[in-house]
């Protein structure tokens, strides 16, 4: 499940709660999903703060399906480098692993944790690399790019 996706099941949840007492952690975790996208942040910070399910509602529509994206790179892939390409992917599937190990350490109700597997399958990819190299990586089949800046092992 991507931050997207996790975003999507927030807002659900803010419709028809289950557990009204729950409410204001599903605020607050809207509040810190909304920071990680491309988004106007003190308008996102103002419908968290106001409670405006309406206004949240639009703003995850716009994420889910956004307009027409013009590219901001017209350059040519083959420019990267082998090895640049080499040590992004070493990068991004260490930043995966670091990700997926997170979620699963996460302590449940009672004493340990679930034992339970995670289910993240794609992240952003590192910001050490230019979005070129990513791109590349995409061409070449070794990441596939599931949207949103999010990418995941083939």
């Amino acid at each position: 499940m991507n931050a997207l996706e996790k975003l999507r099941s927030v807002v659900d949840d803010l419709r028809a709660p289950k557990n009204p007492m729950n409410v204001l952690d599903q605020w607050q975790l809207a509040g810190r999903l909304l920071s990680r996208f491309p988004v106007n942040q003190p308008e996102a910070a103002r419908i968290c703060r106001e409670r405006d399910l309406p206004a949240l509602h639009a703003m995850v529509a716009g994420l889910e399906k956004p307009a027409a994206i013009k590219p901001t790179e017209t350059g040519p892939e083959s420019d990267v480098s082998e090895a640049n390409m080499s040590a992004a992917l070493k990068a991004f599937k260490k930043r995966l692993k670091l990700a997926r190990l997170a979620d699963e350490s996460r302590l449940g109700g009672r004493y340990t944790s679930g034992g339970r597997q995670s289910q993240i399958d794609a992240i952003q990819p590192p910001s050490e690399f230019p979005s070129a190299v990513w791109k590349a990586l995409e061409k070449a089949g070794k990441l596939r790019h599931t949207g949103q800046g999010f990418y995941a092992e083939p």
